[in-house]
């Protein structure tokens, strides 16, 4: 891949997370100062890698599970994650409310309705044997679960099994990334799970992140999800 289409598909997927429509020519154009031709010709290459695709009611690209792993694989390399600063404004609010607790159980339910709040993807966090859900609304609020009671069902049957399959699998890295039909569960589901592993008072493998459309920002989220790990694991 070129430098010029690694771009292309940084701003397909960026634009995508923030329009939640299909990423057209002309605007990429714009963007790039190049014609629509030249960045249809670079679409037509990422179409033929697998990295994105055309839906069938519409001239522009959406990503692929493909496209988005590549991304986000090239966020985690050159250390994109770490882009939110520990006295941001958003990680100063979430300390002040976890902060506020005296309680593990408490502080760990403040960090995720946090997370909800600036991420607006549904929150959760395993606390001892159970998984704390918040923001079940934001999901399916989301243009991707509207009107579709089956892409419902497999997001459903995904959280139905989330808990005992974090218990037994045991993600080794501080952060995780599962993307679309990565997920081991739900694999059709078109969602992304984003979490962190801490020790807490109730496990050295304790789960917090949120889940949400595989349409994400994710520099921004894993970041967010990153600091919040971490700092849980320091105030508790």
């Amino acid at each position: 891949m070129t430098d010029r289409q690694a771009k292309i598909l940084a701003a397909i997927i960026e634009q995508h997370a923030e329009l939640a429509a299909p990423v057209g020519s002309v605007l990429l154009a714009k963007l790039f100062d190049i014609s629509p031709a030249t960045v249809r010709a670079e679409m037509a290459k990422l179409e033929e890698m697998g990295y994105i695709k055309q839906p069938h009611t519409s001239a522009g690209r959406i990503p692929t599970d493909r496209g988005y792993r590549l991304y986000v694989n090239s966020i985690v390399e050159t250390g994109g994650v770490n882009n939110v600063a520990s006295d941001s404004r958003q990680t100063r609010a979430i300390r002040a409310r976890v902060a506020g607790n005296e309680r593990a159980d408490f502080a760990i339910k403040s960090a995720v309705d946090s997370l909800v709040e600036m991420t607006h993807n549904l929150g959760l966090a395993t606390i001892g044997d159970q998984l704390y859900l918040s923001g079940l609304g934001n999901l399916f609020a989301q243009p991707e679960f509207l009107d579709d009671g089956e892409h419902v069902r497999d997001v459903a049957r995904l959280l139905d099994n989330l808990e005992p399959w974090l218990r037994e699998a045991a993600p080794n890295e501080t952060l995780n990334v599962f993307i679309g039909n990565e997920n081991p569960i739900g694999r059709n589901s078109g969602v992304s799970l984003i979490i962190s592993r801490f020790r807490s008072p109730y496990s050295d493998r304790s789960y917090i992140g949120v889940l949400g459309p595989t349409r994400q920002s994710y520099a921004r989220v894993m970041s967010l999800v990153s600091e919040t790990g971490k700092m849980l694991e320091r105030v508790l």
